[in-house]
């Protein structure tokens, strides 16, 4: 859903033909050659967060795991999660938030790897506004896309800012948050991702001000996490295993040279704005990776998932407590057994 949002408001859309936000066919691209068969939903349109994975499919790594993944393109935005837990799809790729309101929901899955290791989701104004830290919003007008959890994000924020709820004006753009603020519909919005929507303003000279979450009193979390049901979890773990070694070499190999990275990126989808994408992976490139020193790619740090869940339970975003415990598991990633 996030995705979707950050999609419609870009400037430049990607791979195959969109009507409107959520309407396209479904497309599936892969390695070809045999192997055992996987089929990959990811969270949205091809994009520089998934860049490890078309370079692992383009250097062989998912073929030399003995692995013929599929790697599918959702029609909804809002179903990835459904369709792996019906069985659909034998992965997908979601975000933390969204994987906790499935499980509270009693969809049986998992993560078992962290694609994207720290919030994207920020505060972006552009530069004349002057918004560069929460209390600058003290009388503004904040556009969002109405989504529970970001406006606990809002009052999470501006209560450990000081400033009363009362005071900012929050109002929902749905997916206009980028032209909610070119038109000064809104002085901010909160729902951009500071790897994409505040590149692009950037780049188009707005000077954007980026205001991150994790930075200004939300809990730290995955951005984007690869998700499974719990009984493949139990049932193909070495397969599954192979599958997130393959991708961690993929992003290894982004890590070493980026640009090559997102030229295989771009040729696997001609529709992506090259220069936006180079930009936005090279912002990205630590976030791949875990900041505790010595940790696999992958890691989902095991007190950061507990801290979200008590959070999201706090603010009543989800109301099983069974919905954060064991939501993510390091088993697969290396050094950590299977």
């Amino acid at each position: 859903m996030k995705r979707c949002l950050s999609a419609c408001a870009a400037l430049a859309l990607a791979t195959v033909a969109l009507a409107a936000c959520g309407e396209k066919a479904e497309v599936t691209t892969g390695s070809a050659g045999a192997g055992q068969p996987l089929r990959l939903m990811l969270d949205w349109v091809p994009n520089a967060d998934h860049v490890g994975i078309y370079q692992g499919l383009s250097e062989g790594d998912f073929a030399q795991a003995g692995l013929a993944v599929r790697v599918q393109v959702p029609s909804d935005p809002a179903t990835p999660l459904e369709l792996v837990a019906a069985g659909k799809v034998d992965a997908a790729i979601s975000y933390e938030p969204e994987l906790m309101l499935a499980r509270n929901r009693g969809l049986p899955l998992v993560a078992i790897a962290a694609i994207v290791q720290r919030p994207l989701t920020s505060i972006i104004s552009l530069g004349s506004n002057r918004i560069t830290q929460p209390r600058d919003l003290r009388g503004k007008t904040v556009g969002d896309a109405g989504i529970a959890y970001q406006h606990a994000y809002l009052q999470t924020i501006l209560a450990r800012a000081g400033v009363s709820t009362d005071k900012v004006k929050e109002v929902n753009v749905g997916a206009n948050l980028v032209p909610a603020m070119l038109s000064r519909r809104v002085d901010a919005t909160l729902g951009g991702y500071w790897n994409y929507e505040a590149i692009q303003l950037a780049q188009r000279g707005k000077r954007p001000n980026v205001i991150r979450m994790d930075e200004v009193g939300v809990p730290a979390y995955d951005e984007l996490v690869l998700v499974v049901r719990r009984d493949t979890l139990a049932n193909r773990s070495d397969e599954l295993h192979r599958f997130v070694q393959a991708m961690a070499r993929g992003y290894k190999s982004v890590r070493r040279d980026p640009t090559a990275a997102v030229d295989t990126l771009v040729r696997a989808n001609p529709g992506l704005d090259r220069k936006l994408q180079l930009a936005s992976v090279r912002a990205t490139l630590g976030a791949f990776f875990p900041s505790a020193p010595g940790k696999p790619w992958g890691w989902q740090d095991p007190a950061r998932w507990t801290a979200y869940g008590a959070w999201m339970l706090a603010h009543r975003l989800i109301t099983n407590p069974n919905a954060a415990a064991d939501a993510s598991t390091n088993q697969l990633l290396a050094g950590q057994g299977v």
